[in-house]
C-alpha cells in the first residue's frame, strides 16, 4: 500500500497518467508544426529564409489576435462570429479619423477604435446574457450588420470602396521594425521572465504538496525556450532585402507578445481568470459558489471586443488601408480554428491564450507553405480543415478519457 501511494505520487507517474488520459498539453501539436516546417523546408528552400519566416510571423498576427479574442468565450462556453468584422469596423475607424480628412492625433483614433470594438463585444453581451439568447445567433446577427456597418462607413469617405493609411503610427505597427539591438532585448527579457514563472509556478506546486512537472522537465523547457530565441533573433536580425537595409524585429510581434502577456496573466494569476474557467466548466456549481456569473460572462464578452479591435489595428496597418470587402466571416473561423488547434476546449472550462500562438502559427505556416510551393486555394483549404478536424477529435478524445478517468 505504502509502495504504491509512493508510485503514484511521483512527478513522472502523474504526468504519464495525464497523457494517458488524453491531457498531453501541447506536445502534439508542436510535434505537428515542426512536421509542417520539415516538410516546406524540403518542398522549397525559400521557407527557412529570413525574410519568409519573418514574413510568416507577421501573416500570423490576425489569426493570433482573433484566436485570443475568441478563447475568453471559448472558455466559458461561448462563442463570437462577429469578431471578424468587429475588427474590421475598429480598424476602419483608425484609418479614417487618422486620415488628411480630420486629421485626429494617432492615439485618440486608435484608442476610440478599441473602444468602440470593446463596446461591440459588450452589447453582444448585453444581448445573450439579458434576454437569454444562444451567442452563436447574435453574434451571426452581428457579422451580418457588422459588415453592412463596414461597408457603409468606408463607401461614405468616397474613395471606391478603399481608405488607405495615411499615417505613419499606424502604417508602422506592423511595417515598423524593432533595432537589432532592441530585438535582442525584447527576446532575453521574455525569455528570462517566462523562466521566473515557470521556476515560482513550480516551486508554488511543491510547498503546496501539489503534484507537479519534474525539475528537469522545466529545465528542458526553458533552454528550448532560449535556443527558439536566440534562432529566432538571429532571423529577425538578417538583412531581408537585396536594395537596402531590413533588419529587426517586426512591431506586430511585441504587441502580439504584449496581449498574450497581459491575457494569460489575467487568466493565471487574477481572480477573474479563475471565475471564467469555473463557469467554463459548470456554470451551475460556480453560480452556487456565489460567482456573480452575468458580471463575469459580460466582461469576457468585451474582452473579446477589446482584442478584435487590436486585431483589427494591425489588420489595416497590414494592408496599408482598409476595404469594404474584407473576409470578416473567413478570419472569425480561422480564429475559432487557431483557438481550437493550440488546445482550447469548444466545450469551455479548458485554454490557455498560448493555444491561439501555436495554433495561428500553424495556419500561417499552412497557408504560407502552400503558396511557396504553388499548391491551389482550394487545397490549402482543404488541408487547413483537416488540421482543425484532428484537433477537434483529440480534443474530444481528450475530453471523453477524462470523464471515465474520474
Amino acid at each position: 500500500m505504502g509502495l504504491d501511494s509512493t508510485t503514484s505520487s511521483h512527478p513522472l507517474v502523474h504526468q504519464l497518467k495525464k497523457i494517458r488520459q488524453g491531457d498531453s498539453g501541447l506536445l502534439p501539436i508542436l510535434v505537428g508544426l515542426a512536421a509542417l516546417v520539415v516538410y516546406f523546408q524540403i518542398r522549397s528552400s525559400v521557407f527557412l529564409s529570413a525574410g519568409n519566416i519573418t514574413n510568416l510571423f507577421v501573416q500570423a498576427t490576425i489569426f493570433i489576435l482573433l484566436g485570443m479574442a475568441e478563447i475568453w468565450l471559448l472558455l466559458i462556453g461561448e462563442i463570437d462570429l462577429s469578431a471578424g468584422f468587429n475588427a474590421g469596423v475598429g480598424g476602419a475607424i483608425a484609418v479614417i479619423l487618422v486620415d488628411h480628412q480630420f486629421h485626429w492625433p494617432w492615439f485618440l483614433a486608435l484608442g476610440l477604435a478599441m473602444v468602440v470594438s470593446m463596446g461591440i463585444g459588450i452589447i453582444n453581451g448585453l444581448l445573450v446574457i439579458l434576454l437569454r439568447l444562444p451567442s452563436f445567433i447574435v453574434t451571426l446577427a452581428g457579422l451580418l450588420g457588422l459588415q453592412g456597418v463596414l461597408i457603409y462607413i468606408v463607401d461614405r469617405q468616397g474613395t471606391g470602396g478603399v481608405v488607405s493609411v495615411q499615417e505613419k503610427v499606424l502604417y508602422n505597427l506592423v511595417n515598423g521594425n524593432l533595432t537589432p539591438l532592441w530585438t535582442w532585448i525584447v527576446v532575453v527579457v521574455l525569455v528570462v521572465l517566462s523562466s521566473i514563472v515557470m521556476l515560482r509556478g513550480d516551486q508554488k506546486r511543491r510547498r503546496g504538496g501539489l503534484p507537479g512537472k519534474p525539475f528537469f522537465i522545466t529545465v528542458i523547457k526553458i533552454v528550448a525556450m532560449a535556443v527558439a530565441g536566440l534562432l529566432l533573433v538571429l532571423v529577425f536580425n538578417t538583412n531581408r532585402s537585396s536594395f537596402t537595409h531590413l533588419s529587426g524585429m517586426p512591431f506586430a510581434i511585441p504587441i502580439d507578445l504584449f496581449v498574450l502577456g497581459v491575457g494569460g496573466f489575467i487568466l493565471a494569476k487574477t481572480k477573474p481568470g479563475r471565475y471564467l474557467y469555473a463557469i467554463g466548466g459548470n456554470i451551475e456549481a460556480a453560480r452556487r459558489a456565489g460567482i456573480n456569473v452575468n458580471r463575469y460572462r459580460l466582461m469576457a464578452f468585451g474582452l473579446t471586443g477589446l482584442t478584435a479591435g487590436i486585431a483589427g489595428l494591425l489588420y489595416v496597418s497590414r494592408l496599408v488601408g482598409i476595404s469594404d470587402g474584407i473576409e470578416g466571416g473567413t478570419y472569425v473561423l480561422y480564429a475559432v480554428a487557431a483557438a481550437v488547434i493550440g488546445g482550447t476546449s469548444l466545450f469551455g472550462g479548458r485554454g490557455k491564450m498560448i493555444h491561439a500562438v501555436i495554433g495561428g502559427l500553424v495556419i500561417a505556416t499552412i497557408d504560407n507553405g502552400m503558396a511557396l510551393i504553388g499548391l491551389s486555394a482550394a487545397t490549402q483549404l482543404i488541408a487547413t480543415a483537416l488540421v482543425l478536424l484532428a484537433a477537434v477529435t483529440v480534443d474530444s478524445v481528450a475530453r471523453r478519457a477524462s470523464n471515465n478517468a474520474r
